[in-house]
């Protein structure tokens, strides 16, 4: 069984920045994709980010693109996400998930190809 554990949530100005963690838990499979997600109040669940395990690729939404970076440890069992430069819009409940036995990652539009997901850290950014 995968369990995902979501840390690092906080409250902070904007233009600051935050480090979300995420531990994966299991039996560890080199061909999955881990990804960042969120979910504003009344918004539909969006991509933020995508990193594939096995080989370090990544890919961002358009609205972080070069204010965040997804990135993993050496051990491969812990995923980031650095956010820096904050904009209020970045305020969500942040979830990371991960897809199983790919050879790379769905699109960021595609939630549900998403298997397990971590419990949520909420990201607040006052203006």
């Amino acid at each position: 069984q995968v369990r995902l554990v979501e840390s690092g949530g906080g409250s902070v100005q904007a233009g600051g920045s935050l480090r979300l963690s995420c531990a994966f838990f299991g039996y560890f499979y080199s061909n999955r994709c881990m990804g960042w997600f969120r979910q504003a109040p009344g918004k539909e669940r969006e991509g933020v980010a995508t990193l594939y395990v096995g080989t370090g690729s990544t890919s961002y939404a358009d609205s972080v693109q070069g204010r965040f970076t997804i990135s993993q440890d050496n051990a491969k069992t812990t995923l980031y996400l650095q956010m820096n430069s904050l904009k209020p819009e970045d305020a969500a409940t942040y979830y990371c998930a991960t897809r199983l036995g790919r050879m790379n990652c769905p699109p960021l539009s595609s939630t549900a190809d998403f298997n397990y997901w971590g419990q949520g850290t909420q990201v607040t950014v006052s203006s």
